[in-house]
């Protein structure tokens, strides 16, 4: 599984979903696989992460969950915990933090990558988000949240001025919708 995702960004460099702004970005996640092989763990200085950008059944809006460690609106994410598998990565993290179980993919390959710190905490997330679509839109706040919302495509910067957030959001509107 390892193996996967360095074929994943690959195969994201050539997509149209891939902004300018990440361009840069796939060249430190490939730096990071060469350098330390043991990245999907909680190595300090930096390790891979898996993230989804949730959009409702009715494709009007997207999943953000009020973090409570960070305290900030964000799409649902977290740790691999060793496991390289970047795609069932994402969809368990949006399991345990949204308590809907069924997701399927929006599109096969990788919608959206960066690089974000962690103040002090891990250092830094290098994040690989996929585009998810539940079958239903009833969830539950999970333990790691301070609450979940569907938030309106058109709201997401009332709720956040996270860069990356705003940008996936954008392109998921240029692109989808």
């Amino acid at each position: 599984m390892y193996k996967l995702l360095p074929f994943l960004l690959e195969d994201y460099k050539r997509s149209s979903h891939i902004t300018t702004q990440e361009v840069s970005v796939l060249e430190r996640f490939s730096q990071l696989l060469k350098e330390k092989p043991d990245c999907f763990g909680r190595q300090p200085g930096g390790h891979i992460t898996a993230s989804a950008w949730i959009i409702n059944p009715r494709n009007n809006a997207a999943l953000l969950t009020h973090h409570k460690k960070l305290n900030k609106w964000l799409q649902l994410g977290g740790h691999c915990d060793d496991n390289p598998d970047v795609t069932s990565g994402a969809v368990r993290e949006a399991q345990e933090e949204s308590g809907i179980e069924h997701f399927s993919f929006v599109i096969s390959g990788i919608f959206d990558i960066d690089i974000h710190a962690i103040p002090n905490a891990c250092e830094y997330h290098y994040d690989v988000r996929f585009l998810l679509k539940p079958n239903h839109g009833n969830f539950l706040v999970s333990s790691e949240s301070h609450n979940l919302a569907w938030v309106p495509y058109a709201k997401i910067e009332e709720f956040t001025q996270e860069e990356s957030v705003i940008r996936m959001n954008k392109k998921y509107r240029e692109k989808f919708i």
